[in-house]
């Protein structure tokens, strides 16, 4: 006969787990003998047994007990789930559509049956997933920077009255496309079934990357001023369809490929003219990260469009939408054209400004020629791509 002798160790001091894992060892309607020296062991293995499912014969021996095991945990376990696999690349580790009753358990785990279904709106693969997720997340982690460590707050420098004003004007005008792009996916987050955990993660630590380049681009706005520049009425509606659309396939798309796509040329032109080491090193920083946002809006898209053959068709009247939506709104900020001109011109010659002029005039045929070449890897023919490049919001994101 099986024998556990707990000797001094009271139940509630670890003493259930012994008792537990003694249990664990031997088959429906077999029996083990506790014993031990603790004054409560009756109590409390009377309690313990009940609980889960045991059934206990008290001997006449001084705390001394049989114990039975019953089949109650055995049932408990009957109708129990396991999800797929934690590591994403084993076969069918990611299910085709998850199911609600699983619920925020992590994926791999056993779920208990009888869970409550939760109403996440992302439940299918087709809908979110890309395996680049996993590759882009772990970069995301490895790259992410202290606003206070990376940029060179405390160079000195100083710039011309008008160039610093262009700065702080285009910092204003950055940080509301920022606050966009932080707003959209931080709300399909709350959408996302957990079992798709990577791209949930990969879209938190988009979020924070959001928020980390509002941080910085008002840092430099207010680093030589009191005060920003101005936003557009413009400007605020061509955001809001972003914020606004409800469909995830559509919102990365609109945001991620159309607009991210055309902002991470802005930054990387920004990057090449800028003025100062600060404004250099935060719109460079800021662009590694925008790369890795672009990167997955295609991948998912990508995907997306192998499963269903009309999400090219959705997306394609999305823009055209879009367009329609806002084609009595004046477009982008004349002061943000001003200020990237003057930025670039580093002057006030007449050549210089022609200069500046004629590069702003190439960033937005670099825009052009970028988002077409998104739009080909989607899938767009070339006259497709050219159309919804041209279609696209001159407010740029």
């Amino acid at each position: 006969m099986n024998q556990l002798d707990l000797g001094d160790l009271s139940f509630i001091e670890g003493g259930h787990l012994l008792v537990k894992r003694a249990m664990g060892k031997i088959n429906v309607g077999k029996e083990i003998v506790i014993c031990g020296q603790d004054p409560d062991l009756e109590v409390h293995l009377e309690a313990w047994a009940r609980i889960e499912g045991h059934q206990i014969k008290i001997s006449t021996e001084s705390n001394r007990f049989k114990l039975y095991r019953g089949d109650a945990e055995l049932k408990r376990w009957q109708g129990a789930k396991q999800t797929g696999d934690p590591d994403p690349f084993k076969p069918e580790s990611i299910a085709e559509t998850a199911s609600q009753t699983w619920g925020l358990a992590a994926r791999g785990a056993v779920i208990e049956d009888g869970t409550p279904e939760f109403d996440f709106q992302l439940t299918k693969k087709s809908q979110v997933w890309a395996d680049e997720a996993v590759r882009l997340y772990a970069q995301a982690v490895s790259a992410q920077w202290d606003p206070n460590t990376a940029i060179p707050w405390n160079t000195k420098f100083e710039l011309q009255t008008e160039v610093e004003d262009a700065v702080v004007q285009l910092m204003t005008y950055l940080i509301e496309n920022e606050a966009a792009a932080l707003i959209v996916p931080s709300r399909f987050v709350a959408q996302l079934h957990p079992h798709f955990r990577e791209v949930m993660q990969l879209l938190a630590i988009q979020a924070a990357d959001e928020a980390r380049h509002v941080e910085v681009f008002t840092r430099r706005a207010l680093l030589k001023r009191d005060k920003l520049g101005i936003s557009t009425v413009g400007g605020q509606a061509s955001l809001k369809t972003l914020v606004d659309e409800p469909d995830f396939a559509i919102a990365s798309f609109l945001l991620s490929v159309m607009g991210e796509g055309t902002f991470l040329t802005l930054l990387r032109f920004l990057e090449h003219h800028a003025p100062d080491p600060v404004t250099q090193t935060m719109t460079r920083l800021a662009a590694n990260d925008e790369a890795r946002h672009v990167a997955f809006g295609v991948a998912h898209l990508k995907e997306s469009v192998k499963h269903d053959p009309h999400l090219l068709d959705r997306l394609n009247q999305s823009v055209h939408r879009r367009h329609d939506a806002l084609q009595h709104i004046v477009g982008l900020n004349q002061k943000v054209i001003d200020a990237l001109t003057l930025i670039t011109a580093g002057g006030w010659s007449h050549q210089a400004l022609r200069k500046g002029s004629q590069q702003v005039t190439k960033l937005i045929q670099d825009m052009d020629s970028g988002r077409r070449n998104q739009l080909l890897r989607l899938g767009f023919s070339k006259e497709q791509a050219a159309t919804l490049s041209e279609l696209h919001t001159k407010n740029f994101m």
